[in-house]
């Protein structure tokens, strides 16, 4: 019987520990992005003047194209903010698909202002085509009434290690809960049609991984269904310390349950419930290893050759987006540009 204390003692020691390390994590995290504040995302629960938001309004259900932008920057440059290859992303997508509503939802509240800069006149540009609307997304109103309010209340996502790329993460599964429709990431540029994908889909990387970064969920049936899986998994499992997992990972996961493979060159074969799982070459026809090819003139060749059978060609802003390109150039991400995002380019003033 004496030795029952003893082993309380030591439950009770390892909850402490464990209790601490977990405790650490989440203060090393905040003090992260105390010391580099535009990686983190406090700018969404600030209280400024913001164009309308998205909830106020009622995007054409299961055939809009959604895209997230999730840093702070328009908050620090006290209006919204554009990068020109993020830009470019959004016009070629309203350029080809012009039947289809595309929207730039901003997470950072910021108002739009027209005082002339590069980012000014590239906003103007998108907003040209009749297609495109640009609206604030309040997380704590995106997220209310929904299976991730809990979530987003909880903090985690605002001390996730990556807190940019899992706010975006949790964004693309609930828009597509939501609305149904498209997702695609901000560092791709569509260079075909969208209008023959199937309702429900996403594109492997490799033959062993399926990607997040275009995903297509029916707003009713199935892949609804699906799409509320992705959810379910996101407030029951979302993990602030590993990069991937609230992204690829949770399509990853859906799709090794309803395909029965585990990896995702087996998933080409299969029915999957419905759910078509392309190939490489459909979204990701440069894997990320390679990356350099859109940067280099003397693949421009490869690239386009590569690219011949693809939807979209996607630069892995990861790696790529510190790179500038001169407008002078000829490197394949900015052949591809000129072609698919004219506007943009026209507004840019020395660099892509």
């Amino acid at each position: 019987m004496a030795s029952f204390p003893k082993k309380v003692f030591l439950i009770l020691t390892g909850f402490s520990f464990l209790y601490f390390f977990v405790s650490l994590g989440t203060i090393k995290s905040s003090i992260h992005y105390y010391l580099y504040p535009r990686e983190g995302i406090y700018c969404y629960r600030e209280d400024v003047p913001t164009i309308q938001d998205i909830t106020e309004v009622s995007p054409p259900k299961g055939s809009s194209i959604f895209f997230h932008e999730t840093s702070c920057n328009s908050f620090f440059n006290g209006k919204l903010f554009i990068t020109p290859r993020q830009a470019c992303a959004v016009e070629s997508a309203a350029l080809l698909n012009p039947r289809r509503m595309v929207y730039l939802l901003f997470a950072s509240p910021a108002v739009l202002k027209n005082e002339g800069s590069e980012s000014d006149r590239m906003l103007e540009a998108i907003l040209t085509y009749p297609n495109v609307r640009i609206h604030h997304l309040n997380y704590e109103k995106y997220t209310k009434g929904t299976p991730l309010e809990d979530l987003y209340r909880s903090g985690e996502i605002e001390t996730s290690y990556y807190a940019q790329s899992h706010a975006s993460d949790v964004l693309r599964y609930l828009t597509l809960w939501k609305y149904g429709g498209i997702y695609l990431d901000l560092d791709v540029i569509v260079i075909k049609s969208l209008s023959n994908l199937p309702g429900n889909f996403a594109g492997s990387e490799s033959e062993a991984n399926v990607a997040a970064g275009i995903l297509g969920f029916n707003s009713t049936g199935i892949g609804h269904n699906l799409a509320k899986t992705c959810v379910n998994d996101l407030k029951n499992h979302f993990n602030g310390k590993e990069w991937g997992f609230n992204g690829p990972g949770v399509i990853t996961r859906l799709l090794k349950n309803i395909c029965g493979a585990d990896k995702a060159k087996d998933m080409l074969k299969k029915d999957c419930q419905g759910f078509h799982v392309f190939p490489p070459e459909s979204f990701y026809a440069i894997p990320w290893w390679n990356w350099t090819m859109f940067i280099e003139e003397k693949s421009l060749k490869e690239v386009e050759r590569l690219t011949k059978k693809s939807y979209m060609i996607h630069v892995w802003n990861k790696f790529s987006s510190k790179m500038k390109i001169s407008l002078n150039s000829k490197v394949p991400y900015l052949m591809y540009a000129n072609k698919y995002c004219p506007k943009v380019i026209s507004q840019c003033d020395s660099y892509f």
